[in-house]
């Protein structure tokens, strides 16, 4: 099933019923990872502005949010969210 990514419940329990065995999710996953970057940022959008001074004071320090290991972390848990939901819509778990 070439092109996966986007389709409706409906269309992957039809394409799994007519004998399917492969569904690419490249797309899927990948805005994902992005999503997980974006809701990280917009729910920490004051600490993202400067090392220093957000919401809760101007001294606060923020490099425990600017630090890239915090988000590249949050694109990770997100995918993993997309992968296993992809898996549970293929019956593609025990």
């Amino acid at each position: 099933f070439h092109g996966g990514s986007g389709s409706e419940k409906k269309d992957i329990e039809a394409a799994l019923a007519n004998g399917v065995v492969k569904m690419n999710v490249d797309t899927d996953t990948q805005w994902a990872y992005w999503k997980g970057i974006l809701d990280f940022y917009k729910s920490n959008e004051d600490k993202l502005q400067g090392q220093m001074g957000n919401s809760k004071g101007p001294d606060e320090p923020n490099k425990s949010y600017y630090d890239p290991r915090k988000w590249l972390r949050e694109a990770e848990v997100s995918m993993v969210g997309r992968v296993k939901e992809a898996c549970v819509d293929l019956k593609n778990v025990n």
